[in-house]
């Protein structure tokens, strides 16, 4: 296998499918009894089975999911250490967006010689605290709102809300 390479389901044969979808119900069959259950790998002859690692495990039952769902699935190993453009790609964001992120001391980095090295675990942290952040964001935005309701006074309250988180991201840049 080279450094990236994309697996595509077989679209020849009909159970490979069904062959998909039995392994993928024997990799959750245990999850709803045991929420930390062993998954071990067995192959032919004589030998023991071999205890899958919990990251192996999610990693095979990702691409399981994926496939008997017909999708592609793209395997890219990648360091612990990523370069400015390796996490802008990871987090969906350009790289001056990364840079900007990186200068405000929202993210940590080190640098190696000129050029900035950010670590994988501190990327993954990033991109959960935006999540987070965008779904508070919705949740502020949010407006509860039924057939009963008066739209004027909705569209307001929702222009009021936005106004108000609007205000709040000045505030927090300004300070």
């Amino acid at each position: 296998m080279s450094a990236n390479e994309t697996l595509a389901p077989s679209t020849h044969a009909a159970g490979d499918e069904q062959q998909l979808g039995r392994v993928y119900d024997m990799l959750t069959a245990e999850e709803a009894l045991d929420p930390r259950p062993r998954h071990y790998l067995v192959g032919g002859g004589d030998r023991d089975p071999v205890e899958l690692p919990e990251e192996v495990y999610e990693v095979l039952l990702r691409v399981v999911d994926a496939m008997r769902k017909g999708l592609s699935v793209t395997v890219s190993p990648t360091s612990q250490v990523l370069t400015t453009q390796q996490a802008a790609d990871l987090l969906g964001i350009s790289r001056p967006t990364l840079i900007k992120a990186l200068d405000e001391g929202q993210l940590p980095y080190t640098r190696s010689g000129t050029h900035r090295r950010i670590a994988l675990t501190d990327v993954l942290d990033y991109r959960e605290r935006r999540r987070r952040a965008q779904y508070a964001a919705i949740d502020a935005l949010s407006a509860d709102v039924d057939e009963a309701s008066d739209i004027d006074q909705a569209l307001a309250d929702m222009r009021r809300s936005r106004k108000t988180v609007a205000a709040k991201r000045r505030a927090a840049k300004a300070g």
